[in-house]
């Protein structure tokens, strides 16, 4: 398992955000800049989806969109370190050292 990444679509999130948004037309002065970032601790997983109708990734300034809908989810798990650790064979190794 991943200590930071992609969560998996059958892996329960305890975070699970979704809108949709529809609109009759859309038109952009310029193109604008979007940034979607996880932060947390302990480590996360996460997924982004968005799916777009009769818009496309990178819309052009001074285009109009019409009859366009936007569904955008986040899905984010936090993941305790210790449990990464023993997937990773750390904690077996710190405990076989301390019985020594």
């Amino acid at each position: 398992m991943p200590s930071s990444g992609q969560l998996p679509d059958e892996e329960n999130a305890d975070i699970d955000v979704s809108t949709s948004v529809r609109m009759r037309c859309l038109c952009f002065n310029t193109v604008p800049s979007t940034r979607v970032w996880f932060e947390g601790f302990p480590d996360e997983l996460h997924s982004l989806r968005t799916e777009r109708e009769n818009l496309p990734d990178e819309v052009q300034p001074g285009t109009t969109y019409e009859n366009v809908t936007v569904r955008w989810r986040a899905r984010a798990r936090a993941v305790e370190q210790a449990y990464l650790d023993i997937e990773e064979g750390e904690l077996e190794e710190e405990d076989e050292a301390s019985d020594e």
